[in-house]
């Protein structure tokens, strides 16, 4: 494997710094956090290889070191054995410059100067501390009207469906949408790539393709060439509360259990009474081979959280144009309500989540186990703990410290009553199926769980 050593300048919100500052730095990333810190570089320095085997990139690459060196000017990155892909003739490609900045700001920056006592924190002050790490990676336009429009959607999709998501974000650039995904390959690129063609063709030159992950799943999703604002939240549970304070309507198309997490996430939310007013668009898309995956997804939705939950969402198949439009009308119906109650058009503090939705989940093997997966539970509490259980399954088959507990005590075991466990098992199994849990390989994918 080809790889090189270079020396990386400033570049972001990172190109000015107090010494206090630069040698904080420093230290952070030399000492507690430079594992997490060198994981995440080398996702950023594999942008564009669609592999979600963490353990395989890390292999590959065990000689790559990132070294933060000091300067009165700011501090620069001293890379070592980088993949030779994310150069060009000795040079770094720019977007990677970019973003590996990205993850010196928001790994070692902010546990420097915002990450303190975050399990003391309340509600309140965790929907604070989001608006602060966005803030600070520059992602909120006060002045701009609603135009973000949230892609959900599954990493390991067939090329039917990718095709799909591109004109979709095709006819969503066309009316002069930015884009905000998970970051990562498949569903989360497609819409990105089909706007960029649309925003050139609409001669827009301000157009945001934003990508938002987490530590624990970049390495698994390195970011796609598309995302121009890279946004690394703390934890799962931070980041899907950025999508929902940060966008203005919501797309999933077809995906796997992470997919699945995100709209049990937005569902739970929604269900809460003190949300009934507000304008959230969402809607479930894809082609028409998707149809029986969404009308599963609709009868389980329907099953566990009600009539009410399915009332949230439109699904069209097949129609990208409609999506566009339908996100049009209901934008309009964004600005007027925000308007109308004093709310800010940049993120949405108005939209009430509970704490449940807020508090850091440990998919260790107790932690699955004692969910509670019962019709008779809250619909929201119920919402919560089936997104947790999903958030469990993606650590298992793509995170980190998911696969080490999967390798020292087997499958997690989640317990289901009898009616919910038939639900939750043909729903799991059908992604299974379809090769929605991880990218098609050489490896015939191995459930790293049991539903009892």
């Amino acid at each position: 494997m080809h790889t090189i050593d270079a020396l990386i300048s400033p570049q972001g919100s990172l190109d000015i710094l107090t010494l206090e500052e630069i040698n904080q730095l420093h230290k952070s990333a030399s000492t507690g956090l430079h594992e997490l810190f060198r994981q995440c570089c080398l996702a950023i320095l594999n942008c564009g290889t669609e592999e979600d085997d963490i353990e395989a990139l890390l292999q590959r690459n065990k000689q790559f070191d990132v070294e933060v060196v000091p300067q009165t000017r700011g501090v620069l990155l001293q890379l070592n054995n980088a993949p030779i892909s994310a150069f060009v003739d000795g040079e770094i490609i720019l977007g990677i410059k970019e973003n590996l900045y990205s993850v010196l700001r928001d790994i070692i920056y902010l546990n420097n100067s915002l990450l303190h006592n975050d399990e003391s924190h309340t509600g309140t002050q965790l929907t604070a501390l989001v608006f602060q790490i966005l803030r600070h990676a520059q992602a909120l336009a006060p002045r701009r009207k609603p135009n973000i429009v949230v892609c959900w959607g599954g990493h390991s999709i067939k090329t039917v469906e990718y095709d799909y998501t591109k004109k979709v974000g095709y006819d969503l650039g066309l009316r002069g949408y930015d884009i905000c995904t998970g970051c990562g390959p498949g569903a989360m690129k497609g819409p990105m790539k089909g706007a960029h063609i649309a925003h050139a063709k609409q001669r827009c030159h301000d157009y945001r393709y934003i990508g938002i992950t987490e530590p624990g799943i970049i390495a698994a999703e390195s970011p796609n060439p598309m995302v121009n604002e890279l946004i690394i939240m703390p934890d799962i549970e931070k980041r899907l509360e950025a999508f929902v304070r940060l966008g203005h309507a919501f797309i999933v198309f077809p995906g796997g259990v992470g997919t699945a997490e995100e709209i049990l996430y937005l569902l739970g939310i929604l269900l809460h009474p003190k949300n009934d007013q507000l304008t959230v668009p969402l809607i479930f898309t894809g082609p028409t081979s998707a149809k029986a995956y969404f009308e599963q997804i609709d009868a389980f939705i329907g099953a566990t959280l009600g009539a009410k939950a399915q009332s949230k969402y439109q699904i069209i198949i097949e129609d990208p144009s409609a999506v566009a439009i339908a996100i049009k009308a209901k934008m309009e119906d964004v600005v007027e309500h925000r308007q109308k109650v004093g709310d800010a058009y940049h993120y949405n503090w108005q939209l009430h989540i509970e704490e449940d939705f807020q508090r850091p989940f440990i998919p260790t093997h107790t932690n699955m186990a004692d969910l509670k997966l019962e019709s008779s539970l809250p619909t929201a509490t119920l919402a919560s703990n089936l997104r947790k259980a999903m958030s469990g399954i993606v650590a298992g088959n793509v995170k980190t410290f998911g696969l080490e507990q999967i390798r020292l005590h087997g499958p997690y075991q989640l317990k289901a009553e009898a009616e919910m466990l038939n639900k939750l098992d043909v729903l799991l199994q059908s992604f299974v199926a379809q090769d929605r849990m991880k990218l098609p390989g050489s490896k015939v994918y191995q459930p790293c769980y049991t539903v009892s």
